[in-house]
């Protein structure tokens, strides 16, 4: 009995373990919560054109990265929870501070050839999430 104690903790334990790709993981964590930012509607904000550019481009990206294998198994939705009160600016630049973490995460060497073009692509998804959010920051400023 006390083996089979032993064997659960363990079995619990390695459950958290970063795999073979923790950086990946914190990436997917931080692109749901980009995502999150980006698609919250308030009374006084409606997700325009860009943002919806850059949710696109977040889904791609994500959608890389689990096809590489890297797929820690939780939902678009699970994501910290998104304060409504901040100002539309703020929100942009919080997604657009997220983004940059993901893709710095991602952007490491990679052996697996097949991944290698996998990351590729998902660093193009989170550049096109980027500029949409760079975009969509401009004009934020003119309201």
């Amino acid at each position: 009995m006390a083996a089979c104690a032993v064997l659960m903790l363990t079995a619990f334990a390695a459950a958290d373990t970063p795999g073979e790709h923790p950086a990946y993981l914190h990436a997917l964590s931080d692109l749901r919560s980009a995502r999150a930012h980006l698609s919250v509607a308030t009374p006084n904000w409606k997700v325009d054109a860009h943002e919806q550019r850059a949710i696109e481009a977040i889904d791609r990206a994500i959608l890389d990265i689990k096809q590489a294998a890297i797929d820690d198994g939780k939902d678009l939705n699970d994501h910290p929870p998104i304060d409504e009160r901040w100002e539309r600016g703020d929100r942009l630049r919080r997604a657009m501070e997220l983004l940059d973490g993901s893709r710095r995460d991602i952007d490491q060497r990679e052996q697996d050839g097949w991944a290698r073009g996998l990351k590729r692509r998902a660093l193009h998804d989170i550049d096109e999430a980027r500029d949409a959010v760079h975009h969509a920051i401009g004009e934020a400023r003119h309201y």
